[in-house]
C-alpha cells in the first residue's frame, strides 16, 4: 500500500498557496448564487478572496443559521448546488439538521483516513456506525469503498451477533465509535471466537482514550481517530505518526476566538471554522462549535497539510447566571471594546444560595473602573473585576467557565 492517498498530500506549501487562489474565488462564487447564503456575501468580490486573510474577513455560518434556514426552505435551506431529488440520500441529524448525501466519488472523504489507516483492497470492515437516518454509516461506507475494501454493514446493537459475524466473515478492521469495539471483542472472549484477523481500526465519534487504544495496542490492532462531521465530511484525520490531526485537502480550517469570525494566533486555543469545497453542499466559513488548536510544524509522515491538536470541547459555552444568559459572543464584545485587553474571562460561581459572577481581564492597566461599566453594559451584569496579567490566563479556549456544583 502507497504511504500517501495522493499526491495532495504532500503539496508544498508554494503548491498550497496556489491551489487556494484558483479555488477559493470559484467556491465563493457558486455560493453567492445560492439563496442560502442570502445578502451575506452580496457585496463580496470572489475574485478578491485568494487566500486565507480574504476568507477570515467573510461572515461565519453557525448552526443555528443553517438550522433556520432550512426550517425557512427545507430541507436544505437554500445551500446545495442540486435540488433534494438531486442528491442520493437525505439524512437527519438531531436538531433536527437535515443534509444531503451522494454514493459518488467518496463524497464525505473518509477514503483519505482509512487509507492513513492501513486499510484497502484485501480488507473487510465491519462496520458499526449508524445506518439509518445519521449519515455516519453510509460516510464509512463511501471510504471504504474509495480504497477498495469490502464492507460488514453491522451497525449498532446486538453484540452477539456482530460477534460472530466478525468471525464468520473474518473481518480484519472496525469502523465505529472507539468504545463500542472493546464491547465486541469482550464479548467475543466470552463466546470463545477469535478475532485476531481484526488489526485496524478506524474510530470517530467519541472520545479516544489513550488507555483504551493502548489495550487495542496490545491485542494487536492498530486504532487511528478521525475528525468529521455530517454537514462537512472528513475535516481532520490521524496518521500512523499520531502527532494531532492532519486536515483534510477538501476543507480550509481556522481557529478563530469563540463567539467570534477573528482567527487566533497558532497555537491558541478556539472555535474551529471550517470551509468546504464541496461543489454539491460549499459550506463557507461553517463553524462547528468545537474547540480545537493548531499543531505547529509538519507531520513527521511526510503529509504537508496543517495540523490540530484534535477535539478539545465546546466552544458554545452559553451559561445562566443570575437568571440571564451569558454568551461567548458577549465576551467577544467586551474584549474588542478595549484594545488593551488581550483575553477576557467569566467565571460563574456560587456564594451561599446566590450566583456569583466575576470577570477576569487580562490587561496591563490597572484601574478595574471602565471595565466594569463595560461588563455591566454588555453582559447585562453586574461582577466582581479582576484584572491580570497578560498572558496568565489558561489557553483552554474557555471565555465562560462555569464553576459551580450541580450535585
Amino acid at each position: 500500500m502507497s504511504a500517501h492517498f495522493d499526491a495532495l498530500e504532500t503539496r508544498s506549501a508554494d503548491e498550497r498557496t496556489a491551489s487556494l487562489r484558483e479555488c477559493l474565488p470559484a467556491l465563493i462564487e457558486m455560493a453567492r448564487a445560492l439563496p442560502g447564503y442570502g445578502d451575506s456575501l452580496a457585496d463580496v468580490d470572489p475574485a478578491q478572496v485568494t487566500d486565507r486573510a480574504a476568507l477570515a474577513a467573510l461572515p461565519v455560518l453557525r448552526k443555528s443559521g443553517l438550522s433556520g434556514a432550512q426550517g425557512a426552505a427545507p430541507p436544505f435551506g437554500g445551500f446545495t448546488t442540486r435540488s433534494v431529488s438531486g442528491f442520493d440520500h437525505v439524512f437527519q441529524s438531531p436538531g433536527p439538521i437535515y443534509e444531503p448525501g451522494r454514493v459518488v466519488a467518496d463524497w464525505w472523504r473518509l477514503g483519505r483516513f482509512l487509507h492513513a489507516a492501513g486499510i484497502g483492497a484485501g480488507d473487510i470492515v465491519q462496520n458499526c456506525f449508524g445506518y439509518h437516518l445519521t449519515p455516519a454509516g453510509m460516510m464509512f461506507e463511501s471510504g471504504a469503498r474509495a480504497v477498495g475494501a469490502a464492507v460488514l454493514p453491522a451497525g449498532t446493537g446486538q453484540t452477539e451477533l456482530q460477534a460472530r459475524a466478525a468471525h464468520d466473515v473474518g473481518v480484519t478492521a472496525y469502523a465505529g465509535t472507539p468504545d463500542y469495539l472493546k464491547v465486541i471483542l469482550d464479548k467475543a472472549d466470552a463466546m470463545g471466537l477469535d478475532l485476531s484477523r481484526i488489526t485496524r481500526a478506524a474510530v470517530s465519534g467519541g472520545a479516544l482514550f489513550p488507555s483504551l487504544r493502548q489495550e487495542y495496542a496490545d491485542r494487536g490492532i492498530a486504532c487511528l481517530q478521525c475528525y468529521a462531521t455530517a454537514d462537512l465530511g472528513n475535516i481532520a484525520y490521524e496518521s500512523p505518526a499520531m502527532e494531532g490531526m492532519i486536515v483534510d485537502e477538501g476543507v480550509i480550517v481556522e481557529i478563530v476566538r469563540p463567539g467570534t469570525g477573528d482567527p487566533v494566533p497558532e497555537g491558541e486555543v478556539g472555535e474551529l471554522v471550517v470551509t468546504s469545497f464541496n461543489a454539491d453542499y460549499p459550506l463557507i466559513r461553517f463553524a462547528t462549535g468545537d474547540l480545537s488548536a493548531v499543531l505547529p510544524g509538519q507531520s513527521p509522515c511526510g503529509r504537508t497539510n496543517m495540523r490540530i491538536k484534535g477535539w478539545m470541547g465546546r466552544a458554545d459555552q452559553t451559561t445562566k447566571i443570575k437568571g440571564m444568559f451569558v454568551r461567548p459572543e458577549q465576551v467577544a464584545a467586551l474584549v474588542a471594546r478595549h484594545p488593551e485587553v488581550a483575553r477576557a474571562r467569566v467565571i460563574a460561581g456560587r456564594a451561599g444560595e446566590m450566583d456569583t459572577m466575576t470577570v477576569q481581564i487580562e490587561t496591563p492597566a490597572s484601574d478595574p473602573v471602565p471595565y466594569a461599566a463595560s461588563v455591566a453594559e454588555l453582559l447585562k451584569l453586574n461582577g466582581a473585576v479582576e484584572l491580570v496579567a497578560v498572558g496568565s490566563l489558561p489557553n483552554d479556549g474557555k471565555v465562560i467557565d462555569d464553576q459551580r456544583s450541580y450535585d
